[in-house]
């Protein structure tokens, strides 16, 4: 009965550990909504067997990609990570249809003084309509900016990483 009782009590624990913060949640939330114009949503941790996980370019945990339903019918999916800047890093959210085509690029909490720009809705549209076949390169088909070249090429390379990843997941029959 105790270890039952334990088991359960690390159960409760460990789901509730995981999760994005409030903060940024509330960001990701209304990026769905306007995204994919819904008002309802679930919100569910898509799982990545470790074996899987373990051979990907980008990380896949519990806590960083998300299936999007509504109404049990699958929209889309939730990617949310860490990119460095030039002293510290940025929290940016991928959304991705149910095709694993780029929907919404958008950088949720950038911590420098310079190099905001990257945050820009003109800028972050050149992402839209990615697919795993794409291949970004910085100052080619990504346009540069001038006091943002760290987090430029550091975003660049995090969606090459996070497009290879859906290659293989995809490949794998992962999603």
């Amino acid at each position: 009965m105790k270890i039952k009782f334990l088991s359960v009590l690390f159960l409760a624990f460990v789901l509730l550990a995981f999760g994005l913060p409030k903060s940024i949640q509330k960001k990701v939330d209304k990026a769905i909504k306007d995204t994919y114009q819904v008002d309802t949503f679930l919100f569910e941790s898509k799982l990545i067997s470790e074996d899987i996980a373990s051979t990907l370019p980008s990380k896949f945990g519990t806590d960083n990609f998300f299936e999007i339903k509504s109404d049990s019918t699958l929209l889309g999916y939730a990617y949310v990570a860490k990119a460095p800047s030039k002293t510290d890093q940025f929290d940016y959210l991928v959304l991705l249809d149910s095709d694993l085509i780029v929907k919404k690029a958008k950088v949720l909490v950038y911590r420098e003084d310079y190099g905001g720009e990257i945050g820009s809705k003109r800028w972050l549209k050149q992402f839209i309509g990615k697919t795993q076949n794409d291949q970004l390169k910085y100052g080619d088909n990504i346009v540069a900016i001038s006091g943002a070249t760290i987090s430029v090429r550091s975003m660049t390379e995090a969606m090459n990483n996070l497009l290879a990843s859906l290659k293989i997941l995809n490949q794998k029959a992962a999603l």
